[in-house]
């Protein structure tokens, strides 16, 4: 009776242990589960915190504007200090009005040659009409563009991974709508950096040089000003022509009606006579 007593005893102890082994197992499971699913901020290690420092993000322009005696042989040096710096002409227009020959030049110039470049056109100026050199710092925006972009990323990837376990087809087009929206905002960030990155490595140097010519007016003969005279009074009386044929009904009626009263005065005359 006892062997027995003991037996029952020893089952017992030994399925409270086992149970609470399964019971430890499944919980170990969830929470592997439940961290899986976590974020967690971790500490950058020492590497990490180097590579974390950006470097400065510079959008660099100019504006110049000056005098010259020889608009081609100032293009050709320009150009010559253009083409030397790695840069190139992105827009050549020239203008001309009544006394003034005008080039502008816009430029764009690997950031590293950009003080080379404005120094060297300095050099074969004299005087500068206008001159302005800016630059604006977009670090920040530059890095807050990247990281809002790597969230982004991360949240397509989460929604490709619920896609895979859409249970139906709502599940299927809601995932895809949000999908469609993470992906649009994606490549507005992406266009938006490319953006900052172009103007960043190419500077722009806007450059308008320009010539005066000869204030002198064109001096007209007395021979042209009366040929001028007779065509200008030729299209007058052509236009008086066009004018009498507008109003030829008109003229009918005046004409009847002056002959009439005409009439009418000499019969009126010849009686009292």
């Amino acid at each position: 009776m006892k062997k027995y007593v003991w037996f029952v005893l020893c089952l017992f102890i030994f399925s409270c242990g086992d149970e609470n082994s399964g019971n430890a197992s499944r919980e170990f499971a969830i929470t592997e589960n439940l961290l899986a699913d976590t974020e967690y901020d971790v500490a950058p290690s020492p590497t990490e915190a180097v590579q974390a420092v950006v470097e400065q993000k510079l959008i660099r322009e100019a504006y110049l504007r000056f005098q010259t005696q020889n608009i081609d042989t100032t293009f050709k040096n320009i150009s010559a200090y253009v083409k030397q710096s790695g840069g190139y002409i992105q827009n050549d227009r020239s203008d001309k009005s009544y006394n003034q020959l005008t080039r502008t030049l816009i430029v764009r110039i690997p950031n590293k040659n950009f003080n080379k470049v404005v120094n060297d056109i300095d050099n074969d100026v004299e005087y500068f009409d206008s001159k302005n050199i800016s630059s604006r710092d977009v670090t920040e925006e530059f890095i807050d563009l990247e990281a809002r972009l790597k969230a982004k990323k991360i949240l397509e990837e989460r929604y490709l991974q619920l896609l895979t376990k859409a249970k139906n087809v709502k599940e299927i087009l809601d995932i895809e709508r949000e999908l469609s929206k993470i992906r649009e905002e994606i490549e507005a960030k992406q266009g938006r950096l490319k953006y900052l990155e172009n103007k960043v490595s190419m500077s722009t140097l806007t450059i308008e040089f320009y010539k005066i010519t000869s204030n002198t007016g064109v001096t007209v003969s007395y021979g042209s000003k009366m040929w001028n005279a007779v065509k200008s009074g030729f299209d007058s009386m052509s236009s008086f022509f066009l004018f009498l044929l507008n109003i030829w009904p008109f003229l009918i009626i005046v004409t009847i009606l002056t002959y009439y009263i005409r009439k009418k005065w000499k019969k009126s005359r010849s009686k009292k006579e």
